[in-house]
């Protein structure tokens, strides 16, 4: 064999040895009321340092499959482009520290943007505010129609506790401009 074949084949091991593997994380996105499915819902995933991994978007029965690496722990974000037409029709979701597994999936029931909730969906919609404010300053998705149609949103959730309606206007001032 020669010698350049022989430091190819040797890259090639050394690099397959380090290489993760990848896995799929599935599920599918629907109503909070009703159960129907939600499309064009954007699925991101996050390393812990807030790096987007990939995106993709619920198909028609608000399905989504997005290639990750295996075993890793991530955040996955549920949640409207700014660019489409239903940016301003559901709330934002967030589930940290989930770790990929082919056999598991991942479904998430989003509230309807203006719709009454219970406390528990109300503050899992005040999460996904929380995280895409982490992610602007993070990591500049270029999303600058974002700010907009999160102050729409948030003007429009109901909040059951004192607490978390201030937690909800200090948001609203933020995606204003005005934190």
């Amino acid at each position: 064999m020669p010698r350049a074949t022989k430091v190819v084949s040797a890259v090639r091991v050394i690099c397959g040895a380090y290489r993760r593997e990848e896995t799929f994380m599935h599920g599918h996105v629907r109503t909070i009321n009703g159960n129907e499915p939600i499309r064009l819902i954007q699925v991101s995933v996050y390393r812990r340092d807030l790096s987007r991994i990939k995106h993709v978007y619920t198909d028609d029965e608000g399905r989504y499959d997005v290639e990750i690496p295996s075993g890793e722990s991530v955040t996955v974000r549920f949640d409207t482009h700014p660019t489409l037409n239903n940016a301003e029709d559901w709330q934002p979701s967030v589930v940290s520290n989930v770790v990929a597994d082919n056999d598991v999936p991942l479904d998430r029931c989003l509230l309807r943007s203006g719709q009454d909730a219970d406390q528990a969906s109300a503050v899992d919609a005040l999460g996904g505010y929380l995280f895409a404010a982490a992610l602007s300053d993070a990591e500049a998705e270029g999303e600058d129609g974002y700010a907009a149609t999160a102050r729409a949103r948030l003007s429009r959730l109901k909040q059951h506790t004192q607490a978390l309606q201030e937690i909800q206007e200090r948001l609203h001032r933020y995606f204003s401009g005005q934190a």
